[in-house]
């Protein structure tokens, strides 16, 4: 592991102008450019490179590097992403160090990943277990905003995990608090993240008229929200509210993110609508939940008719097996090598929706080999910076071990 201590200047210069290069979702070319920049890390290393153009879903692309080794070694898929929340109007955009740890959109989420993973086939190649390594890179160009519909979006990632024998997920590193500082812990499972609207329709009438026959249409979808709070709560489930409005008129804009309303306080409700999401564990969690909210929304009050539907475009859950949990003891025998503690397994309600979660039904996976971070998804973003070198150290050692083994 001497390579990835030699180095680290050099690993943290790269991740610096990454970082610096604007890559917002819908930044199309900022995302491409980062492509770009990436792209050479993996060539110098024997790879090939592929970029897939994802303008049809509405996204840049995404950028694929392959090494093939020896034919009868495992098949590792190693996954991470080129993009950031932040987009170019957005006043955080650069670099900025601060002892140990350094600012800016992406460092941890997830261009900290990618330098992790650069990191690591580097040190394999000193090393020389990566000449013998089946090994693709997938890093997509829209993880914080996958492009409609998925069919397309995620229609090249899926085959790969078809082809893979292990999945390894380069976002950031989880850690809960411990008695001596942050306790490193290992990620097996993922929830699902899908979006649900809610419609209501009232009979419109003059507000003297309220009551026991005409509740009219925000009093009805006051009661489902309510009922969906106190009648789908179970283990592993969350469910929220995210966007409501109702009046004589309520009309969403046609990204679904923005709604405008009209009424008056002497008027009952004619419309109302809500927006909101459902996290899962499982498919059959989220088919129960799915059967439960619909329903709550048949039992209308008197004056009000409601609908619900479910957007088919969402993240399914990564839910824990034996075989993600295998994955995990193998990076625990890393551990236990490096002089490292042991990682728990994190309750996976901790964690977001992420890409690995499309190819959980095709191959075992792990989460969280990126570095370890906070603030994500805000301008007080900010990586550890010597665990960018740990991960890559652990990494390193668990893709030489499982590309040794035999499918």
């Amino acid at each position: 592991m001497r390579t990835v201590d030699a180095q680290q200047a050099r690993t943290i210069a790269m991740l610096q102008r990454w970082v610096d290069q604007n890559s917002g979702t819908m930044n199309l070319s900022g995302v491409a450019a980062v492509g770009r920049m990436v792209d050479p890390e993996f060539r110098q290393l024997g790879f090939k490179t592929e970029w897939i153009d994802m303008r049809a879903a509405g996204r840049s692309g995404h950028l694929v590097a392959r090494h093939v080794g020896s034919r009868s070694g495992k098949r590792l898929l190693l996954i991470a992403h080129l993009d950031t929340v932040f987009e170019p109007d957005s006043p955080f955009q650069r670099w900025m160090p601060e002892g140990n740890l350094a600012h800016g959109p992406g460092a941890g989420d997830d261009k900290g990943g990618i330098a992790v993973i650069v990191a690591a086939l580097r040190a394999m190649q000193a090393a020389g277990t990566l000449k013998n390594a089946n090994i693709t890179v997938f890093m997509t160009g829209d993880e914080e905003d996958a492009g409609n519909p998925l069919t397309i979006s995620r229609r090249d990632l899926i085959a790969e995990g078809k082809k893979a024998d292990a999945a390894l997920d380069f976002e950031d590193l989880a850690q809960e608090d411990g008695p001596n500082g942050p306790v490193d812990m290992g990620s097996t499972a993922r929830r699902s993240a899908g979006s649900w609207t809610l419609t209501v329709t009232g009979r419109s009438a003059h507000s003297a008229g309220v009551g026991a026959n005409n509740f009219g249409a925000i009093y009805e979808l006051a009661r489902i929200i309510d009922q969906f709070r106190r009648e789908l709560p179970e283990d592993k489930l969350t469910y929220n509210v995210g966007l409501v409005g109702g009046g004589q008129t309520a009309t969403l804009d046609e990204g679904r993110i923005r709604l405008e309303a009209t009424g008056k306080t002497n008027i009952i409700a004619a419309t109302a609508v809500a927006r909101g999401d459902l996290r899962a564990i499982s498919q059959d969690q989220i088919d129960r939940t799915r059967a439960k909210m619909r329903t709550i929304v048949a039992r209308s009050l008197n004056g009000a008719h409601a609908e619900i539907s479910f957007d088919e475009d969402s993240y399914p859950p990564m839910p824990p097996s034996e075989g993600n949990r295998a994955l995990l003891t193998r990076l625990n025998k890393v551990n236990a090598d490096m002089g490292l503690p042991q990682m728990g397994e994190l309750d996976p309600a901790k964690r977001g929706a992420g890409d690995i979660s499309f190819v959980a039904s095709s191959v075992n996976g792990l989460v969280g080999l990126g570095p370890a971070s906070d603030g994500s998804h805000t301008s007080k973003e900010v990586v550890d910076i010597p665990s960018i070198f740990k991960q890559a150290k652990r990494a390193a050692i668990l893709m030489s071990r499982l590309a040794r083994e035999h499918r």
